[in-house]
């Protein structure tokens, strides 16, 4: 399972609104076929796997990092029917799919044809893998990381606004691989009129992978943008992932709005005093509403930059 899981991450960004899922089909110990969802969400990572083994796969052992489908598209057939058609004797699976067109009716027709059916493998794991499909499935918006990239007195430029380059080669390269990752990306119309940011994706290799760019506020995007006017507004995306990078307003009114899900801090060993806080106010009416919204899930060094990564924790928990 932790082999479909790795590969779905290589469809993180281009599967559109659909799931990038991983499978894995395995006879005798030995692997015989492997998919991912391919650019555009079709075809899926189960009829890739199919397609890779052939007649070999009757009385094989199938990992899916999600329910296979059930659901007829105009796109293609049910991965359950594509499934049951290849008769494998048994499908590993790490979550149900929230979709309510199949949400658990994949596993149904699975095990009404006599295939064994075993759920829940490494579903913490395949539920981060699945964050942004799962959120725009339930929440009905995008699953939102925040990225800041601050000195260690939380500044993101000088005072007269300069900020090229707080952190280093490392630290740079490292986000342009988590905007690659993602569907779409996020400034607000005041970094847009200042710095016409490219927000493209500029490693070797992954220039095709570079977001959906989307500018918050009022007035016209520029051409090859989009244009939404308040944090709430992203549900109109119809994505599963965004990535929010610019200004200290633009990212305080999407944690005053409740809509991130998760915080992506680079901090590099600078102190600049009196610079631009990363952060204005965020609506808190007391120290005490601070604490319990966030929980570590990641730290590592790059270069002498260090990456933290942090989770929120929903507030039935906190």
């Amino acid at each position: 399972m932790a082999a479909a899981i790795a590969l779905a991450e290589r469809g993180k960004g281009l599967t559109g609104n659909n799931p990038s899922v991983g499978c894995i089909i395995v006879k005798d110990d030995i692997v015989i076929g492997r998919g991912w969802t391919q650019p555009g969400g079709r075809p899926h990572a189960e009829a890739m796997a199919l397609e890779q083994a052939g007649p070999a796969v009757k009385g094989s052992t199938i990992y899916v990092s999600l329910e296979p489908c059930a659901h007829e598209s105009v796109r293609g057939p049910s991965c359950a029917d594509g499934l049951v058609a290849a008769k494998p004797a048994r499908v590993v699976a790490a979550l149900t799919d929230p979709d309510p067109r199949t949400a658990g009716s994949g596993f149904d027709r699975l095990v009404a044809a006599g295939i064994s059916v075993e759920r829940d493998a490494m579903a913490v794991e395949a539920h981060a893998s699945l964050a942004g499909f799962i959120s725009r499935i339930t929440k009905g918006r995008p699953h939102v990381t925040l990225k800041l990239a601050t000195s260690l007195d939380g500044c993101i430029a000088m005072a007269d606004g300069r900020s090229r380059w707080i952190t280093n080669d490392a630290a740079r390269a490292h986000a342009h691989v988590e905007r690659a990752r993602c569907d779409a990306i996020l400034v607000g119309a005041g970094t847009v009129r200042a710095d016409t940011p490219k927000l493209n994706v500029r490693l070797p290799g992954l220039e095709g992978r570079s977001p959906r760019r989307i500018m918050l506020g009022s007035g016209d995007a520029p051409e090859g943008w989009e244009a939404i006017r308040t944090p709430d507004a992203i549900s109109a995306l119809d994505c599963n992932s965004l990535i929010v990078e610019g200004g200290a307003q633009t990212a305080s009114a999407f944690l005053r709005a409740g809509l991130v899900d998760r915080l992506m801090l680079y901090r590099a060993p600078i102190i600049i005093g009196g610079g631009k806080p990363c952060l204005g106010d965020i609506g808190l009416a007391d120290l005490s509403e601070a604490h319990g919204r966030w929980q570590l899930s990641d730290t590592r060094m790059l270069g002498n930059n260090r990456f933290e990564v942090y989770e929120a924790i929903p507030c039935s928990q906190a």
